[in-house]
C-alpha cells in the first residue's frame, strides 16, 4: 500500500491529549484525520471531545492491531499509558515501517534508534525522521530551562515542579481526584521519578527532580535551582537566554517571573525570573511555565511531524494564549 503521508492515525483519542491534538489537526492546512481510535469509548463523536471538530458523524473507533496493516495513514500518534506502545510499534514496523511514528509515551525516549523531540533542541535530526520520542511535559520544560546553562552547571539542579491534575490523566488516582486535590498540593515520586531519569540522560547532566500535582486542570510551573561555574547578574542571564531562544518564536524569555495562566492554552513556554542570591552569587533560581497538553504534549508533537514532513514547523499551531486567540 501506498501511504498517504498527510493522514493520521491517533491511537487513544480520547485522553487530554487527544482531545488537545484534535483541534490543532483541524487547524492544519496539510494534515487530515484518517481515525481516532479508543477501545473503551468506541462511538463517542469527534465533537463529543472537541466541540469544534469539522465532521459531525466522525466517530472514535477500536481499532486492533491486526487491522493495521489496512489502514491509509502515514502518521501515526500514539497517545497511550506508559508501556502500551510497543505492540502498536510492532504492528506499524511490519506493514508500514515507511510511516512516521511519533510516541507521546516515555517507552522510547532513551533508545538510540528514535529520535528524541526536544523540537527546537534537535531540528535537524528530526528532519526526514521515522521515529519520534516526544519529550515528557517536566521534562520539555526542564529541557529548555536548563539547556543554555548546560555548560556552566557545576552541580546537579535541583527542578520543583507543579502540575495541573491533566497530568495525571484520567484513570482515576489521588493525583487527579478532586477531593484529594481540593486546597492540597500532592508530592510525588520523589527519587528516580522517569522525567529525572528522562532530563539526566537529554541535558547530559544530573537533575534532582521533585514533581508535585496541584488542584488545577493544566499547566506546569517549575522552580529551577542551579549553581554555576562564574558570577553572571540577572540582565546577563536574560541576555544568555534570549541568544538561545532567538531564533525560537514559541520560546519566550522574560525578566519577571512568569505564571501559569499566562501560558494556558498556549504552545509556548516563557523563562523568567532570574534571581541571583546575594550570598552566594554562583547561585541562581529562576522559572519555567508550560501547558503541559500543549507544549508539554501535542502541540510539540505536531512541530516534531511538521519538520519530518517538509511543513513550516510552526503549521497549525496557533500562537498566543486562548484569550489572545478570542
Amino acid at each position: 500500500m501506498d501511504l498517504n503521508p498527510e493522514r493520521i492515525a491517533l491511537i487513544g483519542g480520547r485522553g487530554y491529549t487527544g482531545a488537545a491534538l484534535l483541534p490543532l489537526i483541524a487547524a492544519h492546512p496539510g494534515l487530515e484525520l484518517a481515525l481516532a481510535s479508543s477501545r473503551s469509548e468506541a462511538g463517542m463523536t469527534l465533537r463529543q471531545i472537541d466541540p469544534g471538530w469539522p465532521d459531525a458523524n466522525a466517530k472514535l473507533v477500536a481499532l486492533n492491531l491486526d487491522a493495521v496493516a489496512d489502514l491509509n495513514a502515514g502518521v501515526w500518534i500514539l497517545a497511550l499509558p506508559n508501556g502500551a506502545s510497543a505492540p502498536w510499534v510492532a504492528a506499524i514496523n511490519a506493514s508500514h515501517p515507511e510511516a512516521l511514528i511519533v510516541d507521546l509515551g516515555a517507552d522510547y525516549r532513551f533508545d538510540a534508534d528514535w529520535v528524541y523531540g526536544l523540537s527546537e533542541w534537535n531540528r535537524e535530526a528530526l528532519k526526514q525522521a521515522r521515529r519520534v520520542a516526544n519529550p515528557g511535559c517536566y521534562a520539555t520544560g526542564a529541557q529548555f530551562a536548563l539547556m543554555p546553562l548546560r555548560d556552566f552547571l557545576t552541580r546537579p539542579p535541583v527542578v520543583f515542579g507543579v502540575s495541573g491534575y491533566s497530568g495525571a490523566g484520567r484513570t482515576p488516582s489521588p493525583r487527579n481526584d478532586p477531593e484529594r486535590l481540593a486546597d492540597n498540593l500532592i508530592p510525588y515520586s520523589l527519587t528516580d521519578h522517569v522525567h529525572e531519569r528522562e532530563i539526566s540522560v537529554h541535558l547530559g547532566r544530573p537533575v534532582r527532580f521533585h514533581p508535585h500535582v496541584a488542584p488545577f486542570f493544566r499547566g506546569i510551573s517549575l522552580t529551577i535551582s542551579v549553581n554555576l561555574s562564574q558570577e553572571l547578574t540577572p540582565d546577563q542571564l536574560l541576555e544568555l537566554f534570549d541568544q538561545a531562544y532567538r531564533d525560537a518564536p514559541l520560546i519566550k524569555v522574560v525578566p519577571e517571573i512568569p505564571e501559569i495562566r499566562e501560558i494556558s492554552g498556549s504552545p509556548e513556554i516563557r523563562i523568567g525570573g532570574f534571581s541571583v542570591d546575594p550570598r552566594q552569587p554562583y547561585r541562581v533560581t529562576y522559572v519555567a511555565v508550560l501547558d503541559n497538553l500543549l507544549k508539554g504534549a501535542v502541540s510539540q508533537a505536531l512541530q516534531n511531524i511538521n519538520l519530518a514532513l517538509g511543513f513550516d514547523e510552526l503549521a497549525g499551531i496557533r500562537l498566543g494564549t486562548a484569550d489572545e486567540r478570542k
